[in-house]
């Protein structure tokens, strides 16, 4: 009998608390920014810092996460030294070709060619001329990997579309073209 007057009592309670709600007046909030939101600018002044401007510089000589700075310049001399001294951090087992033949041919192809005789579309249709062949450079891995950082002549920089890992994806792959042309031509010589 005791519970079911309690159970009486407690449900009496529940819709007094209820029903005395007014849906045209707000009822009392604990925490109202929970409910309220408060509208930030992204480069608003705050007055949590003394200097309003700190917030939104990074500390003197950090690196942003994830990011490895490329350490040779966007100069003749930088691409000379790649070409010499840059060599892909992948090993043997890392490499994947195929992988590196599906982002030459959207990336790369439409001007160098499918086989990277510098026979593309945009070559044939005579958007671009005078596009290498990779037989008649000499070319490396780090060389490849500097000109898809930074971009030469008239092709533009592929950093943005490619990470560093595709980046030397690619540059594998045009190694591996490299080789087949040169083994074509001295195959033609004899």
């Amino acid at each position: 009998m005791k519970g079911v007057k309690f159970s009486r009592y407690l449900l009496l309670g529940f819709l007094f608390l209820t029903g005395c709600q007014n849906k045209k007046k707000p009822n009392y909030q604990l925490f109202p920014d929970m409910y309220e939101p408060i509208g930030y600018e992204a480069y608003q002044e705050s007055a949590a810092f003394r200097d309003s401007i700190s917030a939104l510089e990074p500390p003197p000589g950090s690196i942003h996460r994830g990011w490895n700075p490329y350490p040779y310049p966007n100069t003749n001399e930088g691409y000379q030294e790649a070409k010499l001294n840059l060599v892909s951090p992948l090993d043997s087992l890392e490499i994947d070709l195929a992988q590196g033949r599906e982002l030459y041919g959207i990336y790369c192809a439409v001007c160098h060619g499918e086989q990277g005789d510098g026979q593309g579309i945009l070559m044939q249709r005579e958007k671009f001329l005078g596009i290498p062949s990779y037989a008649d450079r000499e070319i490396t891995a780090g060389s490849t990997y500097h000109v898809i950082y930074y971009g030469i002549n008239a092709m533009g920089s592929h950093a943005g579309q490619l990470n560093e890992n595709e980046r030397w994806q690619v540059s594998a792959y045009v190694t591996e073209l490299k080789k087949e042309l040169d083994h074509q031509a001295n195959s033609n010589a004899e």
